[in-house]
């Protein structure tokens, strides 16, 4: 369970990055996160994660108020969520395989664990053919599927996912999505923030709208609407 108590997030005075937002959003929900460039969608994520604090309100991730993190407290926090990126921040000089035992490594795993784990996970994701490949060896599509991979490695409770499909074509696209959907039947809560309002629309699942940092709709079974 996921709750935002009157959250407000303000880099300056005139030009708050959210404003007021209160929401709640369940464990295993599937949540997709709207609204134009600048309209608060990465804020919301990154206070998510604690990459950012808010500037007031609270935010409860099963019981924990975020709010109030220590910072020793911050990588076991972000060993619950795994974040996705536009650009997929991929190590360009360690293999598929290789990215996903770093990260694992980074988080404590032991040598026997990541042997064990990684095919796994790529087996997931449908990468198994492409665990000693390349990041420049791959196609963008291949990448994105190694960068969500890569964020499953602590088998997180919540995945963000921001902007996944932003530099990849319809078809790329729409896998990437369906993957999504995989791992949220699975149990991990998603929250996917976008553009785009063709997949939006045919996922025909929860939709926050966001507007110049303001929640302007919460609708289940939502379309793109700005």
């Amino acid at each position: 369970m996921i709750t935002f108590t009157k959250v407000s997030k303000a880099y300056s005075e005139k030009s708050p990055a959210l404003s007021d937002v209160t929401i709640t959003i369940p464990t295993g929900d599937f949540v997709s996160i709207v609204g134009q460039s600048g309209a608060g969608k990465s804020t919301l994520l990154k206070l998510l994660s604690a990459e950012e604090k808010p500037s007031t309100g609270n935010i409860v991730i099963d019981g924990w108020d975020i709010t109030k993190i220590k910072n020793w407290q911050v990588p076991y926090l972000r060993r619950q969520i795994g974040v996705v990126f536009q650009d997929f921040k991929l190590l360009p000089k360690y293999t598929a395989f290789e990215n996903i035992a770093f990260a694992m490594e980074v988080g404590g795993a032991d040598p026997k664990e990541i042997r064990s784990s990684v095919p796994q996970i790529l087996k997931l994701v449908n990468l198994v053919d492409k665990a000693n490949t390349y990041p420049n060896e791959m196609s963008g599509g291949e990448r994105q599927r190694v960068s969500i991979a890569r964020a499953l490695a602590y088998k997180p409770q919540i995945l963000l996912a921001d902007e996944p499909t932003g530099n990849l074509d319809a078809l790329n696209s729409w896998d990437i999505v369906q993957l999504l959907i995989k791992i949220n039947k699975l149990g991990t809560t998603v929250l996917l923030a976008t553009h785009n309002d063709d997949i939006v629309n045919a996922l025909k699942k929860r939709v926050i709208t966001l507007s110049q940092g303001k929640l302007i709709s919460d609708q289940q079974g939502g379309t793109y609407k700005l």
